[in-house]
């Protein structure tokens, strides 16, 4: 068992050295091919994106070798957000032990670690769905929860579409400044320490939202999950969708880069 949002580097070569994890590769198939993590499989963000219904969710992680007790890990080579959405959507299937790689694949190669050209053939095993609603946002559930005092609605897009249109209420924090050098996110007290300062206290209740698909808000969802805040969203379709239904949006005509000196 993991049971942390976030993995080091060791703890998990530890855990594939044990066969006692599932390693899942999100990037595309054809940069999987060339190398990988060893005994990692892939799935590719695109191939969950075309159709992320639960039962078809639940199809992929049987066919992948994952049953309600595997340990399972995600990584990308795009700072931590691809993978995030993967592992947000394990979690709402109903899956307890899924965390992030805390590095890119590259930061994981510059340092030398291992890597493996080979494809693992991995056995399908049988996975209960248990829907986790309270990690979801809908609009509507936005829309209507947006009003209480204590529900914080953060933007992770960068500054200046934040500042062009946005939710209206949504402060931003952009995905950027959650990472550090070398990992894709900072140490938890430098996150605690910028949530404090964006006004987000341990009981406020956080919907995170991004553009279109949720990766960069899943990367602010496992940002939040890392400092232990107790009651986060992801509103997963976005500002797009939101866009799309003609919610009210709020627009700062004049907005230019001046605005980035904010950040």
């Amino acid at each position: 068992m993991i049971g942390k949002p976030i993995i080091d580097a060791d703890s998990l070569r530890s855990l594939i050295r044990d066969n006692s994890v599932r390693v899942i590769d999100v990037r595309r198939k054809e940069d999987y091919k060339k190398d990988h993590i060893p005994k990692s499989v892939n799935l590719p963000l695109a191939d969950l994106l075309s159709d992320d219904s639960p039962e078809r969710i639940l199809k992929m992680a049987q066919s992948l070798g994952i049953d309600d007790q595997t340990p399972v890990v995600t990584y990308d080579d795009t700072f931590g957000a691809l993978a995030s959405r993967v592992a947000w959507t394990l979690q709402y299937l109903g899956h307890g032990d899924v965390s992030l790689l805390e590095m890119t694949y590259g930061q994981w190669k510059s340092l030398g670690l291992e890597t493996d050209a080979n494809e693992p053939i991995v056995g399908a095993k049988m996975h209960s769905m248990t829907l986790k609603p309270e990690i979801m946002a809908t609009a509507d559930y936005l829309e209507r929860a947006k009003e209480n005092k204590n529900v914080i609605v953060l933007d992770n897009r960068e500054r200046l579409n934040y500042l062009e249109q946005h939710i209206p209420g949504a402060i931003n924090i952009p995905y950027r400044t959650l990472a550090s050098e070398d990992k894709i996110l900072r140490p938890k007290d430098e996150l605690k320490r910028l949530l404090q300062n964006r006004g987000i206290s341990d009981d406020a209740e956080v919907i995170t939202y991004c553009g279109s698909v949720g990766t960069l808000s899943g990367l602010a969802y496992y940002a939040l999950k890392s400092v232990d805040h107790p009651n986060v969203k992801l509103y997963v379709r976005s500002f797009k969708e939101w866009k799309n239904l003609n919610k009210p949006i709020v627009k700062q005509e004049n907005a230019d880069y001046w605005d980035l000196s904010a950040e």
